[in-house]
């Protein structure tokens, strides 16, 4: 149940008390001495995060007799940050107001709700793939119509991945948890409309719905991430974010062949066991859009981070969905990453939605060792993706955790390949496994890694691309080995995967690693932080010229 604003819990960071959102800095403290008392007299005569007097002119004669020096910008973003541990001093200037961050409780809840209901928009995805065999016979389709049935997911984001982005940018998170999880639900309902040989029509129409859905669904990780989570489980939590639609997968291989066996010899069995399936899904998705209703906040009471407190600070006037598309296009690094990340989800995607085409081409008749071998492939992933979130949140070491997973993946695909016609299917069990461990483990490595080369561009915009370039990776990669699988063997289409991973290795390794939120929280940046085109003076003979004018014009 959602607590009122002034009733819910909130932990100060690093032991800050409250100041009405304010730490004051005595104007007789010396440079860097804060004082942690909170002040209840007035504070006219102090300037806000952005250099402005939050107060009236109504201000102490104390405090106007003081001298007005302008803040050069270096001066003025260190008076902005806060201590990163106990007990250590925060750089301030006389007469300024430093912001306080907290953590609030209710971040636990929101990531909660919203891991949730992406498990079972994922489970929603894969439902038809994992037996396809069993829905072929049922709406007596080919197998490209029951792989469209998974592929729309990744065909529907990408003409609705930029409205989407810009909804989350303009409107706001709670909307877009709101969308993502009523369509969801909405979706699962048609579907139970659709139990007849007939309609397969009814039932392509709730996956579309339901694939509408993953638009607002794909990029929020990060951004619910960077807005309730602190410095120190950004990573961890974003990691979290994107393990529920892991466990959806998950339960999407595990599920459907024990719910819906292959009885196609009995046509009324078969139906009412494809009904029990989409009615349960319905169930669920409906209670979780009701607790999105009612527990899901926009943002916390308080920034959770100096980095968040920075963006909140910056004018809202001069935020521009189009620059910051323009922006993240010209970050050579971001498309370096954009390619890359595709290329690795586009893979997992085809992985996973031919992996029933693939075990069953060596294994006959093994339906639900192929269900539970895309379990495995999911839970060691899920496993590899807590451990990269921790280990990034530990290290901060991104382009080379970000390198190393994508080498090991790599070679995971590579021992998968070449042992799939053994004729034991414990190997598959535990190639599948060390696959997954890695390829689903990247996942939330490419949405940090670009939150951080891309600060302070909208965290919802760069994952949104991702997934983009991600979808449409996955709807040529399906195609491609599909056919390959088809009309040569497993073994053909798997090489052409291992192929293209490959060319992303090499494409990694030249991405350059700036990690521009990171130092923000650690208090390195020069002036101030706003969305300034990639283009922007880098090299340090160019800084010191901008920072020379910088100060010129500030004495």
């Amino acid at each position: 149940m959602a607590l009122p604003d002034d009733e819910e819990g909130t932990t100060v960071a690093n032991g800050h008390p409250p100041a009405n959102g304010y730490l004051p800095v005595p104007g007789d403290a010396p440079a860097g001495k804060v004082s942690a008392e909170t002040q209840n007299g007035p504070k006219a005569g102090c300037l806000a995060l952005n250099g402005v007097s939050r107060d009236s002119p109504k201000a102490p004669s104390g405090a106007l007799d003081r001298p007005k020096t302008p803040l050069a910008p270096e001066e003025e973003t260190q008076a902005r940050l806060l201590p990163k541990d106990p007990g250590e001093q925060t750089p301030a200037v006389e007469g300024t107001l430093v912001p306080r961050t907290a953590l609030s409780a209710r971040r636990f809840l929101v990531l909660l709700i919203f891991s949730l209901y992406s498990m079972v928009n994922a489970f929603q995805w894969i439902q038809y793939s994992i037996i396809s065999n069993v829905f072929e016979g049922f709406y007596n389709v080919s197998s490209l119509h029951i792989d469209w049935l998974s592929m729309v997911y990744m065909l529907a984001y990408v003409p609705l991945i930029f409205p989407a982005t810009w909804l989350l940018d303009t409107r706001g998170l709670r909307l877009t948890a709101l969308l993502g999880s009523g369509l969801n639900c909405l979706g699962a309902w048609i579907k139970c409309g659709s139990v007849q040989q007939h309609l397969f029509w009814v039932t392509m129409l709730g996956q579309c719905l339901c694939s509408v859905a993953q638009v607002f669904i794909l990029g929020l990780p990060s951004h619910i991430a960077s807005v309730w989570f602190g410095p120190k489980e950004v990573s961890t939590a974003c990691a979290t974010a994107v393990l529920g639609n892991q466990l959806g997968t998950a339960v999407g291989f595990l599920l459907p062949p024990v719910l819906v066996p292959n009885t196609q010899n009995n046509t009324q069995l078969l139906a009412c066991n494809i009904s029990t399936m989409f009615y349960g899904t319905s169930a669920v998705s409906t209670l979780l859009f009701i607790l999105t209703v009612i527990a899901f906040k926009e943002k916390p009471q308080y920034p959770p981070s100096q980095a968040q407190a920075v963006l909140q600070d910056s004018p809202p006037g001069e935020y521009s969905y189009g620059k910051s598309i323009r922006n993240l296009f010209k970050n050579i690094p971001f498309v370096l990453l954009l390619i890359t990340y595709g290329i690795m989800t586009g893979a997992f995607y085809s992985v996973s939605t031919l992996l029933n085409q693939i075990i069953l081409t060596y294994y006959k008749g093994e339906e639900v060792n192929a269900g539970r071998i895309g379990l495995t492939l999911v839970l060691a992933g899920m496993v590899g993706s807590i451990l990269c979130g921790l280990w990034l949140d530990y290290t901060k070491t991104y382009k080379h955790t970000t390198l190393t997973v994508y080498i090991l993946s790599f070679v995971g695909m590579v021992i998968f390949t070449f042992t799939l016609n053994l004729g034991h299917i414990i190997i598959v069990f535990v190639t599948g496994g060390l696959l997954g461990f890695f390829m689903t483990g990247y996942l939330p490595l490419g949405f940090e890694f670009a939150v951080e080369i891309t600060y302070p561009e909208s965290e919802g915009t760069s994952s949104g691309l991702l997934n983009a370039a991600a979808q449409i990776f996955g709807i040529l990669f399906t195609l491609a080995q599909g056919k390959l699988t088809s009309d040569y063997s497993p073994t053909g289409g798997n090489i052409f995967l291992c192929v293209w991973m490959f060319v992303g290795i090499i494409l990694t390794a030249l991405i350059k690693s700036d990690l521009k939120r990171h130092n923000i929280n650690k208090g390195i940046t020069n002036g101030d932080i706003k969305a300034v085109p990639v283009d922007s003076p880098t090299d340090e003979e160019s800084k010191t010229i901008l920072m020379s004018k910088q100060s010129e014009s500030a004495i």
